[in-house]
């Protein structure tokens, strides 16, 4: 019963914003939870705690793109102690993939890189859509920080690991999968950091084509991506114009606080003086307004 309920959550996960999902979410657990605080069998116990983390799991990214950090970084602990506790290695690598995140959007991004790494040690040998996933986190970080040889040894492993898995992973519409356009996002990322951004916006084409609505929270994350290329290629006007449009076209209940802190990256990659300019001062008064007004 669990199992469907869970997997249920995690479908639901993809399609709906991060806060009225908390709410199904730690219901979910909190039955979860009783449960395993009960005496059980040992395979009952292990599959129960591989429900708790992908539940916690969930739990922590809803936070993260809310902006609630400390919550975030405390259910992520929740989640790899429950990995831990089952010994599933994919669960494992998976938990450490997906809390590299909450460092690479609000630092310090070497904690990323720290979080990707392990969980790429952790797949060794195994390709899976967790094996691209912890590849391309570690990429990204890596290019974040500017380590260019790094960044690209690790793309390539990504690259790699998603075309070997791509027959047995699970659904798109499945929040523990690794599809396409979730790889294409890392892989933009990856190449906007490393200022590669002819390829980047490629790449960002590219993907937004495989998102069914374009009003969610990582259809605008590669928009604020080609924002930043077109900062980085000296064309602030049209890099805040986009940043501002992406911003506004964002529904409501997926106008996070990760959102913005992307969004303000643009002013840092804007040629010097650029930043006085009416197109800054319009996206500046744009994200500093409350979400009502917008």
């Amino acid at each position: 019963m669990f199992d469907e309920q869970v997997l249920w959550a995690r479908e639901q996960y993809v399609c709906t914003a991060p806060a009225p999902m908390i709410t199904v979410l730690l219901d979910l657990l909190e039955e979860v939870e009783e449960l395993a605080g009960q005496r059980q069998p040992a395979a009952v116990q292990v599959r129960l705690s591989e429900l708790i983390s992908m539940l916690a799991t969930l739990v922590a990214d809803a936070l993260m793109k809310l902006g609630q950090l400390l919550r975030s970084r405390a259910w992520y602990a929740t989640a790899r102690n429950a990995a831990d506790d089952s010994g599933n290695t994919e669960l494992r690598a998976r938990v450490r993939a997906q809390a590299a995140m909450l460092p690479f959007y609000y630092g310090p991004v070497e904690a990323a890189v720290a979080l990707a790494r392990e969980a790429r040690i952790i797949c060794r040998g195994r390709p899976s859509a967790t094996a691209a996933f912890a590849s391309a986190a570690e990429a990204r970080a890596l290019a974040k920080l500017g380590d260019r040889d790094g960044a690209e040894t690790a793309r390539r492993l990504a690259t790699s690991a998603f075309e070997q898995s791509r027959a047995g992973s699970p659904a798109d519409n499945d929040a523990f999968g690794f599809p396409e356009r979730r790889f294409r996002l890392y892989e933009s990322g990856t190449l906007t950091a490393l200022g590669k951004t002819s390829e980047a916006r490629r790449v960002q084409e590219a993907a937004l084509r495989l998102y069914p609505s374009k009003t969610g929270i990582d259809p605008a994350l590669l928009s604020l991506e080609a924002a930043l290329c077109l900062a980085q290629d000296r064309s602030p006007t049209e890099a805040c114009q986009l940043a501002a449009t992406t911003f506004l076209r964002i529904a409501p209940e997926h106008r996070t606080p990760i959102v913005e802190e992307r969004a303000r990256e643009v002013f840092g990659a804007l040629p010097p003086g650029a930043e006085s300019g009416r197109a800054a001062r319009e996206l500046r008064g744009i994200l500093a307004l409350p979400s009502g007004q917008m």
